[in-house]
């Protein structure tokens, strides 16, 4: 190990390099040992995982020094009656917040009581954006004409670099001399972020080719892809996924200790008018909570919490009781690829069933996106009848977040 530490220091061995010369493990633990000489920083719990390297520092990550390990809690059962999930789950939630497992499972147990979930998709499309520069507004007008009557070629090229891919559409936007042109694939039980990117790169050289048009970048941000956009909520990113359960009058006042009219004018104040006072884009209590712990447990793309999480959560009047809903319109999910793959994060889409791929493809994504909205709208279900009975300051005492 000394003489590696001493090439490190010396520059004549770089970080990144040391695989080229040792086995993964091995790597990994000298890797470790020099940043722990650098910063004077002991590093035992962080090279204590138990996690499979020799897949991770391949696909997953560079300059690997350990694990960083998050706790994980389950919540439920929770009864989802989907398309693709139908039946009772134990949903893995990795996190550090305090309260937030105890808060789900209540929301589960209020479901359950119900007699389940309904979650339905409503549609499923991953999109890139390739941004192009025009030589003039007439000249994009014309790009983008070409773009529409050109569907079945711009397929062609997309198609022929995938195996699994489906080409879904192409709409194209006009900023001045910019033109962008949202590309759409059904991407099956893969993300499909890797998919998309590599499809948009062959269209956007077509489109450049046939329209003189400069292919600037092939993300034109209009994707979007990372970022709070209205697109994603209008049109959809990945998954859109609505969830909804009816709850008798009885059931809020038993489990929830509140009433039906107080419920809805919480959410009415909060949700609603509050997030449109704030400009908000998510129209929830706490989406992200529940999408991040689920994420991060299933080796899906922390990142793409900024999507999956702007939610809507709508309570409504009915005969006898309450009908609570929440819509994700962009919920990115797979069970195939990326960190889905690593040994614990994979253990957890199998608890749920769904990992790997589905039978017919894409299946086990879309029951994914329905377990994760059905777990949304638990905890939904469960902070609004906190926050209603005015129980929240003393839910986060008892569960140490005082």
């Amino acid at each position: 190990m000394d003489e590696y530490i001493g090439r490190l220091k010396d520059g004549s061995l770089k970080l990144y390099a040391l695989e080229k010369e040792l086995p993964p493990e091995e790597a990994v633990r000298v890797r470790r040992a020099f940043v722990e000489g650098e910063t004077g920083t002991a590093l035992h719990a962080v090279g204590s995982f138990t996690i499979g390297i020799e897949r991770v520092v391949k696909r997953n990550i560079e300059n690997m020094i350990g694990a960083v390990q998050v706790p994980l809690g389950v919540a439920g059962p929770l009864p989802v009656r989907g398309e693709y999930a139908a039946g009772s789950y134990y949903l893995p939630l990795a996190t550090t917040e305090g309260a937030l497992v105890a808060s789900v499972n209540r929301g589960c147990s209020l479901i359950g009581r119900a007699g389940g979930a309904d979650v339905r998709i409503m549609r499923d499309g991953m999109t890139r954006a390739p941004v192009f520069a025009a030589r003039d507004v007439v000249h994009a007008r014309d790009v983008a004409a070409w773009v529409e009557g050109h569907v079945a070629e711009i397929r062609k090229v997309a198609e022929s670099t995938t195996k699994h891919g489906e080409f879904l559409d192409a709409v194209t936007y006009v900023a001045g001399t910019s033109v962008f042109v949202r590309l759409e694939f059904d991407t099956k039980d893969a993300m499909g972020m890797n998919m998309v990117t590599i499809a948009s790169q062959k269209v956007g050289e077509l489109i450049e080719r046939e329209t003189g048009a400069r292919l600037v970048a092939t993300s034109g941000n209009m994707c979007t892809d990372k970022k709070p956009a209205a697109i994603n909520l209008v049109r959809g990113r990945g998954k859109t996924v609505v969830a909804g359960v009816r709850l008798t009058d009885a059931m809020v006042a038993d489990l929830l200790k509140t009433d039906a009219e107080t419920l809805i004018e919480v959410n009415y104040r909060k949700n609603l008018v509050g997030s449109a006072r704030a400009a908000s884009f998510g129209f929830n209590a706490h989406a992200a909570n529940v999408v991040a712990a689920m994420f991060i447990a299933c080796g899906q793309d922390p990142a793409h919490v900024v999507e999956g999480s702007t939610a809507i959560t709508t309570v409504d009047r009915v005969d006898g009781g309450v009908y609570v809903s929440v819509t994700l319109p962009s919920l990115p999910v797979g069970t195939v690829g990326g960190g889905t793959g690593v040994d614990t994060q994979r253990e957890c889409l199998e608890l749920l069933g769904v990992a790997g791929g589905g039978d017919p493809p894409g299946a086990h994504a879309k029951a994914l996106a329905e377990i994760v909205g059905a777990g949304v709208l638990a905890g939904e279900l469960s902070l609004l009848g906190a926050l209603a009975a005015q129980h929240l300051a003393r839910a986060h005492q008892e569960h140490g977040r005082g």
